[in-house]
């Protein structure tokens, strides 16, 4: 048992006690994507500021890259700051810019320790100088690692990044890499931010909102959704490990038709 109760260890803990050998077999998700959401009013709740919550949220960022460590995810992407964000208070963006920075610092050893491999996706021209030194500090760093990938989505939307897509593929056409009559799937895929991942299979919304908000539009296309009401910063590895025992148990037929129909 762990140390808060849960029991799952890997994902032979979630195979579905009806699971047959004519049936494939049951896994966990490759990719997990989770949209970090109720930070501000899990804080306002309790009588704190916003940034309370987001300080607090730091410690979820961990147990979550830590239990995909244990079980063997092969990624986890987190949407730390959408490029919608920008429009929120000033004092509220300095802190979050801040609290960034130190978490590049401070988790280091988490993330060398548990052979997390860092990756960024999103618009780096925004960002501080402090905070994009420290982050190329933690992405060399753990380059060479071979665990869970760890992806964050910093000053990041997905209309962007396929937007940026189509450039990249524009250009390759007038400098005549490629025939626009062979641009296909994997052509675009390529050129996201998140080329060489795999697609998402799960994604994760805490806080209670039913929506997508410009998160991995792409990559999303076939992943299975759970929405949850609790607030990040209280997001526990039990809720975790229920979100993965839902996605193990579903019929992903992917347009198809399950076993035996």
């Amino acid at each position: 048992m762990n140390a808060d109760g849960s029991d799952l260890k890997s994902a032979a803990d979630l195979k579905p006690a009806t699971a047959t050998t004519a049936a494939p077999q049951k896994t966990l998700p490759r990719h997990v994507a989770i949209i970090m959401d109720g930070n501000g009013r899990w804080a306002q709740a309790r009588g704190l500021e916003r940034i309370e919550g987001h300080r607090r949220g730091v410690d979820t960022v961990r147990m979550i890259s830590e239990t995909c460590t244990e079980l063997g995810i092969a990624a986890v992407t987190l949407y730390c700051l959408s490029s919608e964000n920008w429009k929120r208070p000033q004092a509220e963006l300095e802190f979050l810019m801040h609290l960034l920075q130190q978490y590049l610092v401070d988790e280091r050893q988490m993330i060398m320790d548990n052979g997390l491999r860092l990756k960024v996706i999103g618009r780096r021209d925004r960002l501080p100088a402090g905070v994009l030194a420290e982050m190329d500090k933690t992405l060399e760093m753990s380059a060479g690692n071979n665990g869970t990938e760890l992806v964050l989505a910093i000053d990041y939307g997905g209309r962007d990044e396929i937007t940026s897509a189509v450039r990249l593929l524009c250009q390759d056409v007038r400098d005549g890499k490629i025939n626009e009559s062979e641009i296909d799937e994997e052509m675009i895929s390529s050129r996201l931010y998140t080329a060489g991942l795999p697609d998402v299979d799960l994604m994760i919304r805490t806080g209670g909102e039913l929506r997508v908000s410009n998160f991995l539009l792409w990559q999303l296309s076939y992943a299975e959704f759970w929405m949850t009401e609790t607030c990040w910063p209280e997001f526990s590895r039990r809720e975790f490990e229920s979100a993965l025992e839902s996605f193990v148990s579903r019929d992903r037929r992917f347009g198809g038709l399950s076993v035996g129909q």
